[in-house]
């Protein structure tokens, strides 16, 4: 393995001192890109994958989230420099790229749909590259409108779950900190205490015991955090009653 790295870097600097000017030779973006040749077919000499050469790679990788075929992919990629591949040499390689850290598996929802693209394209007659960027371009789209609606189902879930939390809490039973009706502030109920809590301008937290919604209630306390405010019911909710 050393020597085919060796190899491979003296390959490259052999062709770029022939060159027979200086000024080119200095050049940084030549440097650069130089740089990046070596660095390229270092990974590509200590790799394990041994029949992918980088238009294969870059097709894989391109195609893992795709849905495609894999017969159809394995003919594609057979096409592309390098020694022939067997199914499974597909099959593994795109395992091994799914499993690569901020890779995911392709997903089974947006399947159906990328297979439905694929085939229509592939009956119009555009070629394998053009056809994996209109799915990666489709699947930019489903992704998104996965998020959205996977936010507007959590913002639901967030309301229903606010109201039931308001309905607890109007109804006289214990519940944690809600608003009722849409109030700025918001209330609890401990052991049958009700409370308010409501933060400042100077980002403080005012606590008082309540008996009614508009009641303007009994101060009981102010906190800096609201960590500290929420620990505050639990102790007061089942302390004595001050005598009156």
């Amino acid at each position: 393995m050393d020597a085919d790295r060796k190899y491979a870097v003296a390959s490259l600097l052999f062709d770029y001192v022939k060159s027979p000017s200086l000024r080119h030779l200095r050049d940084p973006h030549s440097v650069h890109r130089l740089a990046r040749d070596i660095v390229t077919a270092l990974d590509r000499a200590s790799s394990v994958w041994k029949k992918w050469e980088p238009d294969r790679e870059e097709i894989a990788k391109a195609a893992a989230p795709c849905w495609i075929p894999l017969e159809d992919l394995q003919t594609f990629l057979n096409t592309l420099p390098g020694p022939s591949l067997t199914k499974t040499d597909v099959e593994q390689r795109l395992r091994a790229i799914w499993e690569e850290p901020h890779a995911n598996y392709p997903k089974d929802e947006l399947m159906e749909g990328c297979r439905a693209l694929y085939h229509a394209e592939k009956a119009e007659g555009t070629e394998m590259r053009a056809i994996v960027g209109a799915l990666q371009e489709h699947l930019e789209r489903e992704e998104e409108r996965l998020r959205r609606e996977q936010q507007e189902q959590y913002q639901r879930w967030k309301e229903e779950e606010r109201v039931k939390l308001e309905q607890r809490y109007l109804s006289g039973a214990d519940c944690g900190w809600t608003q009722v009706e849409k109030s700025e502030a918001l209330y609890c109920r401990r052991n049958g205490r009700a409370f308010r809590i409501v933060q400042g301008k100077d980002k403080r937290w005012t606590m008082y015991r309540v008996k009614e919604i508009d009641d303007e209630g009994e101060l009981f306390g102010i906190y800096q955090s609201r960590s500290d405010a929420n620990m505050a019911p639990k102790k007061i909710a089942y302390a004595p009653e001050p005598h009156r």
